[in-house]
């Protein structure tokens, strides 16, 4: 996946997920962001399960998010991702998330590492993960 290839899940937000003024707490929007993680993951035929099998995990490493406009309860948000960067052991995700009308709400990214899973050391991205999902 390059960074011009996005993929699209849509969520709608629960009651839940808002505080008492009926928006989505900030806390949800790293939730939102694992949610397409794992759906992208799944779209090109893996699972975070599938990925821990073969020895490797992906610990997150820095979160940055960017409130634009409010995403309330009952909202069909479509949350978009792309890998921006992928170098070594780390991997950036650029998320943008847009309300039903098609108004971009939300932008952040989530930096996560490649972690050997037996010595939970740091390790480099594995060769069918990179060319499957990106270049280094």
């Amino acid at each position: 996946m390059s960074s011009r290839e996005f993929f699209d899940v849509q969520i709608r937000v629960g009651y839940k997920d808002t505080d008492k003024m009926g928006v989505v707490h900030h806390s949800n929007y790293v939730v939102y962001y694992e949610i397409a993680r794992t759906e992208w993951l799944r779209s090109k035929g893996y699972t975070y399960r599938e990925l821990e099998e073969k020895g490797v995990m992906m610990p997150v490493r820095e979160i940055q998010s960017k409130f634009l406009r409010p995403a309330l309860y009952d909202d069909l948000l479509t949350i978009r991702i792309s890998v921006q960067k992928m170098a070594g052991v780390r991997v950036v995700f650029y998320h943008e998330i847009f309300n039903q009308h098609g108004d971009l709400i939300h932008t952040g990214t989530a930096e996560l590492a490649f972690m050997d899973a037996a010595s939970r050391r740091p390790c480099r991205a594995p060769e069918w993960f990179v060319e499957l999902f990106g270049t280094e």
